[in-house]
C-alpha cells in the first residue's frame, strides 16, 4: 500500500461516522441522458446511473441526494462546493485529473457514430470526410471529434446529447457520436429509427479515459475510497449485475 492510500484508508475510518452522517451532494447533468439517467412523468430522476448512485451510497453507508447541474458547470460546481462527487457517466481521463479526482470505474462502453441508415458514412476521417458531425459540448467526444475529425468534417457542438439527435433526425447534421449504450438505446426508439451505429471510433485511451468514474474534489480521499468501497461491494454482491439487467442485455462493466 502507499503511504497515500495508507493516509487516506485512516482518514476514512476516521471520518466513517461523519460522512454518514452528513449530506453527500452527488451531481448527475441536469440534461436527460437515457438510459443512464432522466425524469419520468411524476419528475424523478430515474435510470441505470440512478439506481447505481443509490446502490453505491447505501454500501458505503452514505446520506447521498442527486442533484441536478448542468453539464457544462459540472466540474465548476464540483470544486466551487455546490456538490460533493459528480456520478454523470463522466469519462476519467487525464485531462481531468488535472483539476479532480476519480473513483475507481463503475462502468465503460465503446464510443461510436449514428448516422442516417442511407448514409454511405462510417467511424473514421476518410468516412466523415465532407460531412457535419455533431458532438456534445465539454465532452470526451467533442475531445475526440476535434482532434481526429477536424481536418474531414465540419463539427458542430451541442449544449446536450438530445440536441444533436433531434438534428440528426431533422437531417441539419450528418452524423453523431457518442456513447454506445445510450445511442443503442435512441436508434431502437420511433424518433431514431432513421438511423443506426456505423462503427466504433478508433481507440484513444488519452481522450477517451479509462471507464466511467466518480468524480471528487482533489485530495478529498475520504470520499473518493468511500465511493470505492461501495462500488467493490456492489460489484461483488451481483447488484450491480443485478441493475445492468433491468435496462441492458450484457455487462457494461
Amino acid at each position: 500500500m502507499t503511504l497515500k492510500t495508507i493516509l487516506a484508508a485512516a482518514t476514512l475510518a476516521a471520518l466513517g461516522t461523519g460522512l454518514a452522517a452528513q449530506e453527500v451532494k452527488i451531481g448527475i447533468a441536469a440534461e436527460p441522458y437515457p438510459p443512464f439517467a432522466s425524469l419520468d412523468s411524476s419528475g424523478t430522476w430515474v435510470g441505470w446511473e440512478v439506481d447505481v448512485i443509490d446502490a453505491v451510497c447505501k454500501a458505503a453507508e452514505l446520506n447521498c441526494v442527486i442533484t441536478p447541474v448542468a453539464w457544462d458547470g459540472i466540474i465548476p460546481s464540483l470544486t466551487g462546493g455546490q456538490i460533493d462527487a459528480i456520478m454523470a457517466s463522466m469519462s476519467i481521463t487525464e485531462e481531468r485529473m488535472k483539476t479532480i479526482d476519480f473513483s475507481d470505474p463503475y462502468y465503460n462502453t465503446p464510443t461510436l457514430v449514428v448516422a442516417d441508415k442511407a448514409a454511405n458514412i462510417d467511424a473514421t476521417p476518410e468516412g466523415l470526410k465532407g460531412k457535419i458531425i455533431g458532438v456534445q459540448a465539454s465532452t470526451i467526444h467533442q475531445a475526440y471529434a476535434q482532434e481526429y475529425f477536424k481536418d474531414a468534417a465540419e463539427i458542430r457542438i451541442y449544449q446536450t446529447q438530445d440536441e444533436a439527435n433531434q438534428d440528426l433526425v431533422a437531417g441539419r447534421i450528418d452524423a453523431t457520436q457518442a456513447d454506445s449504450i445510450a445511442m443503442a438505446d435512441f436508434v431502437s426508439t420511433d424518433a431514431g429509427a432513421c438511423c443506426e451505429i456505423k462503427g466504433n471510433v478508433a481507440d484513444d485511451p488519452a481522450i477517451l479515459g479509462l471507464g466511467v468514474g466518480a468524480g471528487v474534489r482533489k485530495d478529498d480521499d475520504a470520499l473518493r475510497e468511500a465511493l470505492n468501497k461501495g462500488i467493490a461491494a456492489i460489484l461483488a454482491d451481483g447488484t450491480h449485475a443485478e441493475i445492468t439487467s433491468h435496462y441492458f442485455k450484457a455487462s457494461i462493466y
